[in-house]
């Protein structure tokens, strides 16, 4: 079985640190060795802080693009939306240079959306960093153990899926296993027991239709890194 690389923290702050000046390395030495950097960020209230440091650091920013690993299918004004996490806490301040490739569109829904985003997603380079969240249902980006086109999400060729979770609130548009994995650095950013207690249920068993997130850690072709802090 796959070795995962788990780095744990005595607290949010710590892990905060270390995972900024990871990824502000990651970034740069993109930039300084191919002129550009792609970052993959999820929402949700764990990567706040760190979106926060980020947005503070100094970096070659113009030369970043920024995208979401999923989006719920609600306006961009609503407290639901990731689009406007990332733009409240993320694109501003320093990176605010940033150029941002937004995931929601003005089609009645994800699932219209999904060919034209699909098609505008899979052109884009190789991701330099993917940073994912988990749920406690072992969910990540929008991929749901619950969701009927889970198989699509987890083995489809196309870059990006439409997602309605049985458990969760609302249509979702979410990028693909293959194309979250078709990166040269994924991390999982996780906070909490209760998570750890799934991820860990994750990484010692291979089982990717009750936790979408073991095929993440177990499958990726690229070494995957675990950031946990416990509070």
């Amino acid at each position: 079985m796959k070795e995962v690389n788990v780095n744990k923290f005595d607290n949010n702050q710590k892990l905060t640190d270390a995972l900024c000046e990871r990824v502000a390395a990651i970034l740069t030495d993109a930039v300084a060795e191919r002129g550009k950097a792609t970052l993959v960020v999820s929402g949700g209230r764990t990567p706040k802080p760190l979106f926060e440091k980020l947005s503070r650091t100094s970096l070659p920013w113009s030369k970043v693009t920024i995208l979401l690993a999923d989006e719920r299918w609600v306006l961009p004004d609503s407290d639901d939306s990731n689009d406007k996490l990332i733009k409240t806490t993320l694109l501003k301040n320093k990176a605010a240079q940033a150029r941002y490739v937004g995931l929601f569109t003005a089609h009645q829904s994800a699932k219209s959306a999904e060919l034209s985003q699909s098609q505008l997603i899979g052109a884009l380079p190789t991701f330099d960093a993917v940073i994912l969240g988990m749920g406690a249902d072992g969910h990540t980006a929008s991929l749901f153990p619950c969701c009927d086109e889970l198989d699509v999400g987890m083995t489809g060729t196309q870059a990006a899926v439409a997602t309605q979770p049985k458990s969760a609130p609302y249509e979702r548009l979410s990028l693909t296993r293959q194309r979250l994995l078709d990166s040269r650095h994924v991390f999982f950013h996780i906070t909490g027991d209760d998570k750890w207690t799934v991820l860990d249920a994750a990484i010692t068993h291979h089982d990717p239709k009750r936790y979408p997130v073991s095929d993440f850690v177990h499958g990726s072709p690229v070494p995957t890194e675990v950031f946990y802090a416990a509070a």
